[in-house]
């Protein structure tokens, strides 16, 4: 508990639970991070297009197993995958910030 002492704010409490920006683990907890938001955001799309898994998948020409590992946080996604799911499958635009 004593690494928690000088604790104050979000961004401590992930430094000193998964590294500094940069470290492989910091890196490794970033990415984890991203894509459970994609997946929320896939899932949260899907089901506001009242589309099944299937439905989808068969829209964007790519099978039901795929989006259920994308929707559970599972798989790597390529770009032109993402933008064809959320932009041919749910009619919804991406838009990317960097930071």
């Amino acid at each position: 508990m004593d690494k928690y002492s000088n604790v104050t704010n979000f961004d401590q409490l992930i430094e000193v639970e998964h590294g500094k920006i940069g470290t492989e683990s910091r890196n490794k907890y970033e990415e984890n991070t991203q894509m459970f938001i994609i997946s929320e955001m896939l899932k949260e799309a899907r089901r506001e297009a009242k589309m099944t898994q299937e439905q989808l998948a068969e829209k964007t020409g790519t099978k039901k197993s795929y989006i259920s590992k994308i929707e559970n946080g599972k798989g790597n996604i390529q770009m032109s995958t993402l933008i064809r799911l959320f932009e041919l499958g749910l009619n919804k635009r991406i838009g990317l910030t960097f930071l």
